[in-house]
C-alpha cells in the first residue's frame, strides 16, 4: 500500500497531517487553516500550536489516542484483517489502517487518501437480523467468509469485542450487537435491561431497543450518538484524552470525575452524571469499566466537552476479579463509604451523594436481581 502520510479532516476542514517517524511513531502537525480557526482536537496532548507533535509512548501503537479512537477494536480489526488476508496482505502500518477507515470511522475525523477494500466474492445483501447474527458467528467460530464483505461493509469501524453491525431503521442508524461465543444466549436482553435500569437511575443513555429475533428474545441495539444524519460529532474516549492503555487497569473514578470537571468547566450536571455511572457500575457488577467505555463529545460552539450517553453497560467480569477502574484505591470490596469519599472529593454534597447511592442501589436490586445472582 505504501502510505506514509495522511491528511486529517473535520467536516471537510483540513485539520492537519499525519506522517511516519523513523522511531515507529506517527507525527502530527496542524494545518495553517486549522491554526487560524480550529480547536485542539485532543485537549491535553495536542494544543493548538504550530509544531510537530510526537506521542510520548506506544500505548496506541505509535499513534496519539485521538487518532487511535478512529480505528476499530477487536471485532472491526478482525474483519479488516480477514479482508486483507484474502488479498494476500498480512502486515500494514497504522497510517494504512487509518486510510482504510477513511470517512467511515467513529466520530468526526476523516482521513485521506482513503483505501477501499473491495470483495472478490458476491455476498448476500438483503439479510435478516438472524442471518446477520449467523454470518458473524460463522466468521468468528468457523472461519466461514461467505458473507465477510457484507458484514465488513455494515460493521464500519466498530469498537468493542462483540460482533456488531450498523443497521438503518426509521431514518436512524442503530448499532446492533450479537452474542460472542463467551456470552450467554440472551445477552441482548440483559444489556437491554441494564440500559433501562441505568436510565431509571438518572444516567444519560442513548435511544435503545431490542430487535426481534426468531432464535432468541432479541438483539440489543442503541442509536449511534456520534452521527446524526450528516452531522458528525467529535468524540474521544477517556483513554484517548489521557493517553492511557485501556487494555490494562490504569484509571480511577477520582481521575474520571476530575477529568469531566476540567472538560466541562465544572458543570455540576456532568460531574453528577459521571458519579451516577460510577455507582451504577459498582452495584451492577460491570467490571469492564475501562477507559474506552467512557467518552466525551466536544461542543464547538460552546468550546467545552460533555459526557456522551453511557454504553456497554452489562454484567461483566475481569480475569482478575476486580473493577478495571478503581474507587478510593480499591478494585473490589468497594463499600458505600468509599463512594461517599469519592463524592466529597468531587465536590458533591454529602447528603446528595448519599441519596444518589441509595437510589441507584435500590433500583439495581429491584430491576437487575436475576442477573446479579450469577
Amino acid at each position: 500500500m505504501g502510505i506514509n502520510k495522511l491528511e486529517v479532516f473535520y467536516h471537510n476542514r483540513h485539520v492537519g497531517t499525519l506522517a511516519d517517524d523513523k522511531n515507529k511513531l506517527v507525527a502530527f502537525s496542524y494545518s495553517d487553516e486549522w491554526l487560524d480557526s480550529g480547536f485542539p482536537i485532543s485537549p491535553f496532548s495536542l494544543p493548538l500550536e504550530e509544531k510537530v507533535f510526537l506521542p510520548k509512548n506506544y500505548n496506541f501503537d505509535g499513534l496519539f489516542g485521538v487518532f487511535a479512537d478512529s480505528l476499530p477494536d477487536a471485532w472491526g480489526r478482525l474483519l479488516i484483517d480477514r479482508m486483507l488476508k484474502r488479498k494476500g496482505v498480512s502486515d500494514i502500518s497504522m497510517l494504512e489502517r487509518l486510510a482504510i477507515v477513511g470517512e467511515s470511522g467513529n466520530g468526526a475525523l476523516c482521513y485521506r487518501p482513503n483505501i477501499e477494500l473491495q470483495s472478490d466474492i458476491k455476498n448476500k445483501t438483503n439479510m435478516s437480523v438472524d442471518e446477520l447474527a449467523d454470518a458473524c458467528r460463522l466468521i468468528v467460530d468457523e472461519n466461514d467468509e461467505s458473507n465477510l464483505y457484507e458484514i465488513y461493509r455494515r460493521a464500519g469501524s466498530s469498537g468493542g469485542t462483540r460482533p456488531k453491525v450498523n443497521i438503518e431503521k426509521d431514518g436512524k442508524i442503530w448499532l446492533l450487537k450479537f452474542p460472542s461465543h463467551d456470552d450467554i444466549k440472551e445477552i441482548g436482553t440483559m444489556e437491554y435491561e441494564y440500559m433501562k435500569c441505568a436510565k431509571e437511575c438518572g444516567i444519560r443513555t442513548p435511544e435503545f431497543t431490542l430487535f426481534p429475533s426468531k432464535k432468541c428474545k432479541g438483539y440489543f441495539a442503541s442509536q449511534r450518538f456520534d452521527k446524526e444524519g450528516n452531522d458528525r460529532k467529535h468524540i474521544l474516549t477517556a483513554s484517548a484524552i489521557l493517553e492511557t492503555d485501556y487494555r490494562v487497569p490504569s484509571l480511577s473514578y477520582e481521575m474520571l470525575l476530575k477529568l469531566i470537571g476540567i472538560l466541562s468547566v465544572n458543570n455540576v450536571a456532568e460531574i453528577e452524571n459521571m458519579y451516577r455511572l460510577m455507582c451504577f457500575n459498582i452495584f451492577s457488577h460491570n467490571q469492564d469499566d475501562h477507559g474506552k467505555n467512557f467518552s466525551f463529545v466536544y461542543e464547538e460552539k460552546k468550546d467545552l466537552w460533555t459526557m456522551t450517553p453511557a454504553y456497554d453497560l452489562t454484567y461483566s467480569n475481569t480475569y482478575y476479579g476486580e473493577q478495571t477502574t478503581t474507587v478510593n484505591g480499591k478494585g473490589k470490596d468497594i463499600a458505600k463509604e468509599d463512594l461517599l469519599i469519592i463524592g466529597r472529593q468531587a465536590g458533591i454534597n454529602a447528603k446528595k451523594a448519599k441519596i444518589i447511592i441509595e437510589e441507584i442501589d435500590e433500583n439495581i436490586r429491584a430491576h437487575l436481581k436475576e442477573y446479579l445472582k450469577r
